[in-house]
């Protein structure tokens, strides 16, 4: 269950939220961020004292949903096909009138569509959340991508999220507001994982007991950077580095093509057995404790930062990309003094600069890494806390109610 208590609300807002009903829909509810946050939004709404509904077409997190008292509405929220669209607009403006629904939140766009459709005729408040930096410059692509600026309230994840949507939508400036993906610091904590945890993945990916662990968490796709990681490592091999492995853990989620370009790309390198693609891994605490640095290479921006947070959390030192949002979640120079950094930024694609920064990473002494690993923690609690998200997402409701 996630680790949300009544204490990060207030009266106000337990009072206002009490007895209401917030429907969040989503397509699916699989391994990500958007989903992440949609199970622990519904663990602060009945913690509040509120029903949480979650119309979507499930998945592995049902059981989650469940645990934290949500309740799944199966609901054909992934379709993009627009008379499917039309249709279950109609579908959803019944469901919200049957349940008194008093406010919809919308975390994707075809089924942020079918909300906007839906609270227009059912006349109930619309929220919606950009979760990622959703692509495309053309007039057809900006204006499908423009449904998740016309919440009633819309939200960022990040401070780069809110830029690009005034850039792009400036007319939703009034409604914007920034609200940080949240980390469950209960959970993602060095002291809540078991040493057996750890050596039970060590095993299951075939690590040696005297080895060290690069760790790329990332679905298998282009714009990752997984081929800048595995440069990288072809790099450091080359230069006498030895006892290193490097884990890429994440689906394929169908990308067959790319998964045999990565293993070509590792043959051709020498760094079979060095490079390993392990497929998704369910226990990411045990994975970032087990890791001796973890890398966020992206090529392109990434909405919000929050492997990079995760593994901060853990004690990991991190590497990322110097774009998008995830240098807001890393100190580095020389944005803050070198005695202040909680990891390292590099130039995306440049694989020089990613095997320098892991080969510095992984050459830190024990005092250096101790120190760090306890600014990042100090670092993320601060500003990046499961229960500040949910405090300001509940308040963002409240507003509403109150209108």
């Amino acid at each position: 269950m996630s680790g949300v208590d009544l204490a990060p609300y207030g009266r106000g807002e337990r009072a206002s939220l009490a007895g209401r009903t917030i429907l969040q829909i989503i397509p699916r509810i699989d391994a990500g961020g958007a989903e992440r946050t949609t199970i622990d939004v519904a663990a602060a709404l009945v913690a509040a004292g509120a029903r949480a509904l979650v119309a979507s077409e499930g998945g592995r997190l049902t059981s989650e949903l469940q645990a934290a008292g949500g309740l799944l509405i199966r609901f054909p929220s992934a379709t993009k096909n627009p008379i499917s669209m039309w249709l279950n607009s109609r579908r959803l403006a019944r469901l919200i009138i049957a349940e008194r629904v008093d406010i919809v939140h919308a975390r994707s766009r075809a089924p942020a569509w079918v909300a906007l459709m839906a609270c227009r005729i059912a006349q109930i408040p619309f929220v919606t959340t950009f979760h990622g930096a959703y692509a495309g410059r053309s007039a057809l692509k900006l204006r499908y991508n423009s449904v998740m600026a016309r919440g009633d309230v819309t939200i960022a994840n990040s401070d780069y999220t809110a830029a690009l949507i005034t850039r792009f939508y400036p007319w939703a400036r009034a409604r914007l507001r920034v609200i940080h993906r949240g980390t469950d610091f209960a959970k993602f904590s060095p002291h809540a994982v078991e040493p057996a945890r750890v050596a039970r993945l060590r095993k299951a990916w075939g690590v040696a007991p005297d080895e060290r662990i690069v760790l790329m968490a990332a679905r298998l796709t282009g714009w990752k950077g997984q081929k800048v990681l595995i440069e990288a490592a072809r790099k450091l091999k080359e230069r006498g580095l030895e006892g290193v492995r490097y884990i890429l853990a994440g689906d394929a989620q169908g990308r067959s093509g790319y998964v045999r370009e990565l293993d070509a790309l590792i043959a051709k390198a020498g760094l079979k057995g060095i490079v390993s693609r392990v497929g998704h891994c369910a226990d990411m605490p045990a994975a970032y404790l087990a890791a001796s640095v973890v890398a966020v290479p992206s090529t392109e921006p990434e909405a919000f930062g929050r492997t990079a947070v995760e593994a901060q959390a853990m004690g990991a030192p991190v590497v990322v990309s110097d774009l998008g949002a995830v240098p807001e979640t890393v100190l580095s120079p020389p944005q803050c003094p070198d005695e202040a950094r909680t990891g390292w930024r590099v130039k995306a694609g440049d694989a020089e600069a990613l095997a320098e920064a892991l080969h510095t990473a992984l050459t830190l002494g024990a005092s250096a890494r101790d120190a760090m690993a306890r600014r990042a923690r100090k670092h993320v609690e601060g500003q990046f806390s499961l229960e500040r998200m949910t405090k300001e997402t509940l308040e963002a409701y409240v507003g509403l109610i109150k209108k």
